[in-house]
């Protein structure tokens, strides 16, 4: 037991002993949560409508596995977890970029070689996190119970058990939302109409499709394993990312209705092979097993939600993708879920009186990092499909790293502010990376930097043109 383990089992000094926690949802942020709260001495019942996945296999076409970075790992450490999760990761240290031809090439996270994301599959933490919380006798999770509703002013949930068919009541002293982003308490917040509660839900016109390539008959990765593989076509992309079995999970970005190709008129198996020949021919000759994942698996959209207030009163809370449900193009939806526990349980350790300010206080806290990372995730959408093909970008990556790379306590790039600076929060991160873009741009635009120019001099340069930026945003009130 590390440290932190053991200060948490000295109970929250506000709330006493014998609070009964009920947490709609055992995914990654419910079974994480739950661990946590009977880390700290709550008793905590957990309902997910889904069956066991340690049982079932349940992911039918969804992300099979994510981006871990040091945000995650943030809440792993606090719950003592850091070493039995790096077990479950492929490390990542950067993109590697495929061209139509089949040309690659690597483009790094950072220029410090200790930061990198890793591929870890959604399932196998996800059971990890359930069988680590129900080693505590605090902690029981049901499963195959959907929350139909919750009555927030009496702080009772509706359930309904799919095996035997029959609705039951439960309640409890508090009850937190990890239900995702089809939520059943933000979608009794909405309909109640008790108080004024703000929601938004923006879809793209990009949907996803998983396919997958398969390992070589020996086991073996048929691609460059540590590497998040990205497939750039300005209006779309293909990405994979490695497995532990050798395999890669592969997903397709690509628009519903517009362009030559699209999920819409994607409808038959030659016309499905005419694009990835057209397109993706070094990926389809690792896939021979294109069309039945193309046809099998299904199209999904891909949104942002915002809403506020995420609580009512000490009654009920909101938290992960039912609060904040993000895009996956930054790669920090599962991250930033995780650092909602983090940041909840900070909150808790200031020993407030009542839910209520705890809930307060951690919706004060957090909300102005979480649209941070929503609005983020749209730009790197954008990044990723099209701008990494463009010189002036790759012009500007390769200034970065070699600034990380020879100054690592003086720079850090906007996607090192956000994956590997953990301990800034979302929000600081997008305004000073935001800056940072646009300076080296700017200063690349005008001729006033080169990658050939001494790098002393370069970073003086970005740092002023960054500081005059975030000065002017200041008096705009951008920032």
């Amino acid at each position: 037991m590390n440290k932190q383990t053991k200060k948490v089992l000295s109970f929250g000094e506000g709330l006493g002993e014998a609070q009964n926690v009920l947490i709609i949802g055992a995914g990654l942020c419910g079974s994480l949560l739950a661990l946590r709260l009977a880390q700290r001495g709550f008793n905590v019942n957990v309902y997910e409508m889904r069956p066991d996945l340690r049982k079932v296999d349940i992911s039918a076409g969804r992300s099979i596995n994510l981006a871990f970075s040091d945000r995650g790992n943030k809440a792993m450490k606090l719950v003592g977890l850091e070493d039995k999760v790096k077990g479950l990761c492929i490390p990542m240290n950067g993109r590697m970029i495929h061209d139509t031809h089949g040309n690659t090439f690597q483009s790094n996270y950072s220029g410090r070689e200790y930061e990198y994301i890793n591929s870890i599959s959604r399932g196998d933490l996800n059971a990890l996190l359930l069988n680590e919380a129900e080693k505590h006798d605090k902690v029981n999770i049901q499963f195959n119970c959907k929350c139909k509703s919750v009555n927030f002013e009496n702080t009772t949930a509706l359930f309904k058990d799919y095996i035997s068919k029959k609705e039951f009541i439960e309640d409890a002293d508090v009850i937190i939302a990890t239900d995702g982003a089809g939520s059943a308490l933000r979608k009794s917040y909405y309909l109640g109409k008790k108080f004024l509660f703000s929601f938004s839900q923006a879809y793209l016109t990009h949907g996803y499709k998983e396919l997958s390539i398969l390992p070589q008959p020996n086991g073996d990765f048929k691609a460059y394993k540590n590497a998040l593989h990205i497939w750039p076509r300005g209006s779309f992309m293909l990405i994979a990312l490695p497995n532990l079995d050798g395999s890669f999970t592969v997903t397709l970005f690509l628009s519903y209705e517009e362009g030559q190709y699209n999920f819409n008129n994607l409808t038959t198996k030659e016309r499905v092979l005419k694009f990835f020949q057209n397109e993706f021919p070094d990926a389809l000759a690792l896939m021979p097993n294109l069309l039945d994942d193309f046809f099998t698996n299904p199209t999904s959209p891909l949104g942002t939600i915002k809403c506020s207030p995420w609580h009512y009163k000490g009654n009920t809370l909101l938290m992960g993708d039912a609060a904040h449900a993000i895009v996956p193009f930054y790669g920090q939806g599962m991250n930033a879920s995780f650092e909602d526990v983090v940041e909840l349980d900070q909150v808790l350790d200031q020993g407030l009186k009542d839910w209520e300010t705890i809930f307060k206080t951690y919706e004060s806290n957090r909300k102005k990092d979480t649209d941070a990372i929503a609005d983020l995730a749209i730009d790197n959408f954008h990044e990723m499909k099209g701008h990494v093909n463009q010189a002036i970008f790759q012009e500007k990556r390769k200034l970065e790293m070699a600034l990380e790379k020879e100054f690592p306590n003086e720079y850090a790039s906007k996607y090192s502010l956000v994956t590997f600076n953990e301990h800034i929060g979302y929000r600081e991160a997008m305004l000073k990376g935001r800056a940072q873009d646009k300076a080296i741009l700017n200063l690349l635009t005008d001729g006033l930097i080169t990658s050939n120019d001494d790098l002393k001099l370069v970073l003086n340069r970005v740092k002023q043109e960054t500081k005059s930026i975030l000065d002017d945003d200041r008096i705009a009130g951008l920032n």
